[in-house]
């Protein structure tokens, strides 16, 4: 070989080695995981969905890692979603307590609701239903929303309603549904969800404002009423019980969850995640693993998720004001 065509192969060599040294590195950084905050402990309905979404998104963003940081009513995951470098590599759920409810409910927050987040979708809109126990309802001749609110205002302050403590989803639906009806029940915090639950199947309240994933299997074997569910339309899970809106025009209170990322996040970097969650959502397999846990998807743009979670946070800074509850 000539000293000339020795020197191109050798330059020729050299930055094909270059190139692949560069390939390798976009690789590795390319690699990098996706981190998804989920501020609740593993196992329930959020994680679940964000578990079924990762698995889904993998193959166009790469691998997905769900860390879960519960606590102080899911403030701080949300504040770690919040205080994360704004690179696309760490998201979070934001959700209705932590998004919406907590900022009026606790004295101090980490973190700002309204500016410190990127909306990317919202995710997940769960129903709530207002049951009563079965023999009770029948006892009272309560079958429509109208009877119960009938019955209230010729019983002032004979009903009440067991909730999973001050501040919760349930108490929040009940002080709401009050407010609108004109009518005064007692409100009976307990300690979680489940006892306020028990409290009903055993007959010591006489309605709650349950989850529908949690009240379904007793609404099935009879011994709860559903009522009415909160969302503004018809829930797929329940279709054949009418929404509160019917009775009480504009009443909507059910539970939801979204895709944030830290503020200051590129656009372009939130338009890919959006399109990656958004197939995702829109994923029949998506929908029927959902439906399993009564849980509708709901996919939108960043605009349309970000414009709702205004109206959330300033909609319950009315509902629990008016509730006088408060956690220091």
């Amino acid at each position: 070989m000539h000293k000339r065509q020795l020197l191109s192969f050798c330059a020729a060599v050299a930055l094909a080695a270059l190139g692949t040294a560069q390939h390798n590195a976009n690789a590795q950084a390319s690699a990098r995981p996706l981190r998804i905050i989920v501020p609740y402990a593993a196992g329930g309905p959020i994680d679940l969905t964000a578990r079924i979404l990762a698995e889904r998104v993998k193959d166009t963003l790469g691998p997905v890692i769900i860390e879960n940081r519960p606590g102080a009513g899911g403030n701080i995951g949300a504040d770690a979603v919040a205080k994360a470098a704004p690179d696309g590599l760490t998201i979070g759920i934001a959700a209705t307590a932590t998004n919406a409810v907590n900022p009026w409910l606790y004295s101090k927050m980490p973190f700002n609701a309204a500016t410190d987040f990127a909306p990317i979708t919202q995710m997940v809109r769960v129903p709530n239903v207002l049951v009563m126990n079965a023999d009770t309802a029948q006892r009272l001749k309560i079958n429509t929303l109208a009877d119960l609110i009938a019955y209230a205002k010729a019983h002032p302050a004979k009903l009440n309603y067991a909730s999973g403590g001050n501040g919760s989803a349930g108490h929040l639906a009940g002080e709401m549904f009050k407010a609108q009806a004109g009518i005064f029940a007692v409100h009976i915090p307990y300690n979680g969800g489940n006892p306020a639950q028990l409290a009903l199947l055993s007959g010591q309240v006489d309605f709650n404002f349950d989850k529908l994933a949690t009240a379904a299997p007793n609404i099935r074997s009879g011994k709860l009423k559903a009522i009415a569910v909160t969302t503004a339309t018809r829930s797929s899970a329940l279709p054949e019980v009418p929404p509160v809106a019917h009775t009480l025009k504009g009443f909507a209170i059910d539970t939801w969850w979204g895709l944030v990322a830290p503020a200051h996040t590129p656009k372009d970097v939130i338009a890919r995640l959006n399109q990656a969650f958004v197939a995702a959502l829109n994923a029949p397999e998506t929908h029927t693993r959902f439906a399993n846990l009564l849980a509708e998807p709901v996919p939108s743009t960043p605009e349309a998720f970000g414009a709702f979670m205004h109206g959330e946070l300033a909609k319950y800074e009315k509902v629990v004001k008016a509730s006088g509850a408060k956690v220091d």
